[in-house]
């Protein structure tokens, strides 16, 4: 059944006499219903529609849906103070919620990214009318999920939050000239050399300064832990959403195996071939198809109506966990994350990795007995540029040819594929190095090669590394992709991949002084062969169908 649905605007006044205001979509109709609650910071008005359809869809399938300013966003009064308030903030509101007309009495939350996160402080202290999450392409370690990779700061997703926020807060406090700047700012973000002008209007706009004090902290520890959640005690149904092209990625599996490990209620996840938006068919240069488009909206209501209504969905009755496959375009459903089958493909060169496509190789084979070696060397003037993948801004495959031509990235490729390689999980690389300085940085980009030429990138990874201790692990973003017959696989790396993370040696022009000591040429010797076997470690599925 579908309602016609009304709107209206409501407020709660929090424990120390501030005001949040909040949109309300409800049924046109007598009775109770469940109530939706999204927490979030970008103006009430957008619902997170760039993802979601819009609130008065779920609230035409029976459910008063709660869209709420957190505290100093939107009309909500306060000072918005990254993720500190949204603990009791969102206690608070859940049981306002739930006491609203027509209520039942019962809460269950939505959202992603900031919108996810509110979910988790909400369910922090355990109100009795929460019943049920669906958190979506969050960062639950701030620190390791969000902020930094393997101890890289992500320069481009960081930088852009910073803007959008410092720039909504500009626009709240009616600084026009400051918002005007900030806004043409983001439209071309200023890595190279941002201007006096923009570095004042981030740190005076930009709640608690985050950017600055983010770049300050490069270490897990204290600092990060305040952001934490503590979900010690927390057991909840919950719908897990992630996007393989996702920058939190690595967040949302982290929670959903937490979840997993400790928890009663269900944990399902689904994770689609999507970046952090849209969760549309085409990411990147690709068109995945019909079946990649979103089903996420479907499904929730599902999940809803299953634990806030009763309903015999059917929910629980199918596998929890569903996976997007890359190549096949299809989904497929798994009773637990599958771990597939362990594979090592060795590298092996004739020294001129850096030059010729066809002169490193990938093999199933340990190598020669002898030791190879490949000479990457990092100008900062130069630095390899980012392109896709999950981190960079678009996000998604494209064809990568152009950048793996370049003498300061090495390419090791396979023999053509005599059937389809299906690969599911975690992805390792792991490399023999030495260098002229024990920091320095590494990246590594799986793709596939294509039968006419083209390199299309799925999976990445960043480390910053202040060791010469071998070897070197990067973990990449975990994928799930068959590799058609014919086509090979390429492991790229480089030293470099900016604006996506800041490199460590190049002048970080947000600092107020520039030490010019740390402006080197670094070069890395990177090793192979029997005695150094350097090698990207895959996992076969053995799961080749769909469902």
């Amino acid at each position: 059944m579908k309602y016609q649905v009304i709107k209206e605007t409501a407020s709660l006044v929090t424990r120390d006499r501030l005001r949040l205001d909040a949109d309300i979509y409800r049924p046109e109709a007598s009775g109770e219903f469940p109530v939706l609650l999204m927490r979030q910071p970008y103006g009430r008005a957008i619902a997170s529609t760039v993802v979601y359809a819009h609130p008065k869809w779920y609230a035409a399938r029976g459910y008063i849906v709660v869209i709420q300013d957190v505290r100093g966003c939107g009309t909500s009064e306060g000072k918005f103070d990254l993720f500190i308030n949204e603990i009791e903030d969102g206690i608070e509101t859940v049981n306002w919620a739930s006491q609203l007309p027509q209520s039942t009495g019962e809460v269950g939350m939505y959202g992603f990214s900031y919108q996810g996160m509110t979910q988790l402080y909400a369910a922090q202290n355990k109100p009795t009318a929460l019943k049920v999450l669906c958190p979506g392409m969050l960062g639950y370690d701030i620190y390791a999920d969000w902020a930094y990779e393997n101890g890289a700061f992500c320069l481009q997703a960081n930088l852009g939050w910073a803007v959008q926020l410092a720039a909504e807060t500009a626009r709240l406090q009616k600084d026009f000239k400051a918002y005007q700047l900030l806004y043409t700012s983001a439209r071309n973000l200023p890595f190279d050399n941002p201007a006096s002008s923009f570095r004042e209007c981030l740190r005076k706009y930009a709640p608690s300064s985050f950017f600055d004090e983010w770049i300050a902290h490069p270490q897990p520890g204290e600092y990060w832990q305040q952001f934490k959640p503590d979900l010690t005690d927390v057991d909840l149904p919950m719908l897990h959403i992630g996007g393989w092209f996702d920058c939190y990625l690595r967040g949302t599996l982290r929670l959903y195996r937490e979840m997993v490990q400790k928890c009663t209620q269900p944990q399902h996840l689904i994770v689609g071939v999507w970046g952090h938006l849209p969760w549309g068919r085409k990411v990147g240069a690709i068109d995945y198809g019909q079946e990649a488009a979103s089903p996420v909206d479907e499904l929730q209501i599902s999940w809803f109506d299953h634990f806030l209504k009763g309903k015999n969905t059917g929910i629980l009755a199918t596998n929890p966990v569903r996976l997007f496959e890359m190549g096949s375009n299809q989904w497929k459903d798994f009773e637990m994350f599958p771990q597939g089958e362990p594979n090592a493909y060795y590298l092996t060169s004739n020294g001129l990795a850096s030059i010729r496509d066809d002169a490193g190789k990938l093999s199933l084979n340990h190598g020669s007995e002898e030791q190879q070696e490949d000479i990457l060397v990092h100008d900062p003037w130069r630095s390899v540029p980012s392109l896709g993948g999950h981190i960079a801004f678009p996000s998604g495959s494209f064809e990568r040819s152009h950048i793996d031509s370049r003498s300061d990235v090495l390419t090791y490729t396979s023999e053509p594929f005599i059937s389809d390689l299906h690969i599911v999980g975690k992805i390792i690389v792991e490399l023999y190095c030495q260098a002229n300085t024990p920091n320095f940085d590494l990246c590594a980009i799986v793709s596939e090669v294509k039968s006419n030429g083209g390199v299309y990138n799925f999976t990445q990874g960043y480390i910053h590394t202040n060791s010469l201790a071998n070897p070197i692990q990067i973990p990449l973003q975990e994928t799930c992709i068959c590799l058609k017959q014919g086509n090979r696989l390429r492991l790229s790396i480089s030293a470099a991949c900016f604006p996506a993370y800041l490199p460590h040696s190049g002048m970080n022009l947000f600092d107020n002084e520039v030490n010019f000591n740390d402006i080197n040429i670094i070069t890395i010797s990177l090793q192979s062969g029997q005695q150094y076997p350097s090698k990207l470690l895959i996992n076969r599925s053995t799961q080749t169908r769909a469902g």
